[in-house]
């Protein structure tokens, strides 16, 4: 029988001091792993052990990864979080060259810089698993509001995917959690931002964005540690046939099959 217990991994969770990647890397430390969480800003209190660092730097990505096989060795399982929703909204013509730069290397390029730099000792070790953290937003972009964070969490499902193809026969599994609304405080600002440019409450502000996004039909945003939960299943044992899937946990708000 196969199990989630995690004694004896090592897992690495950027953006793990707050919302989602805070919840993860709990998770898998009550699984039983040993967790390094990264983030541009050290904490006041972490429960693990944090690297500070900005992935959007190619050399803050080369001590980051120095510092963990230094350290650690290496590590059996990362959890690409980082990323977010920067850039204003208001369509195609508010959207600067900067502003699509600024959020490829965020949600994309971040990605991709770690992947590479861990990914040799994965291969080397024949076991690991990845997870990219997307967004439900990559398969419905909302053009007055996220069109650059929705393309580029688009962008980053498709590496996913042929990142997992090509890793399939090496032992390491690549695989996409997409969340939708969910209870965070970027989460919060963002609707909070929404209602003030729109002269409208917090309340309204949030009823107005699920009337644009279909609403949720489970009647609530998710909570991290709900997120959370299915990411801990996904790296286990459990899941050791599962690679190069998109999961959405959204409450059933997307209106596609697939």
């Amino acid at each position: 029988m196969e199990t989630t217990d995690l004694k004896g991994k090592k897992a690495l969770v950027t953006g793990g001091t707050k919302g989602i990647g805070k919840a993860i890397a709990d998770e898998l430390a009550r699984a039983g792993a040993q967790v390094i969480v990264s983030a541009r800003t050290q904490p006041e209190e972490s429960a693990h052990h944090f690297i500070a660092a900005d992935l959007t730097s190619p050399s803050d990505v080369a001590q980051l990864t120095k510092e963990i096989k230094d350290n650690f060795g290496g590590i059996d399982i990362l959890i690409n979080n980082v990323g977010g929703l920067t850039t204003p909204g208001g369509g195609f013509s508010t959207l600067t060259d900067a502003h699509w730069e600024q959020e490829l290397q965020l949600n994309l390029l971040s990605a991709i810089r770690l992947d590479k730099a861990l990914l040799p000792q994965m291969i080397e070790q024949e076991n690991g698993v990845i997870i990219h953290i997307s967004s439900v937003a990559a398969k419905q972009a909302l053009w007055n509001l996220n069109l650059a964070y929705a393309v580029s969490k688009a962008a980053l499902n498709s590496y996913s995917k042929a990142l997992a193809t090509e890793l399939a026969d090496k032992g390491v599994r690549v695989l996409t959690v997409a969340p939708g609304a969910t209870k965070t405080p970027p989460m919060e600002k963002f609707i909070n931002d929404y209602a003030a440019s729109a002269g409208i409450t917090a309340e309204e502000g949030m009823k107005q964005l699920m009337v644009q996004t279909g609403g949720i039909p489970m009647g609530r945003m998710a909570e991290p540690e709900e997120v959370a939960s299915l990411v801990h299943f996904l790296v286990s044992p459990s899941a050791a046939y599962l690679t190069g899937t998109i999961y959405a946990i959204d409450g059933g708000s997307l209106p596609v099959v697939s």
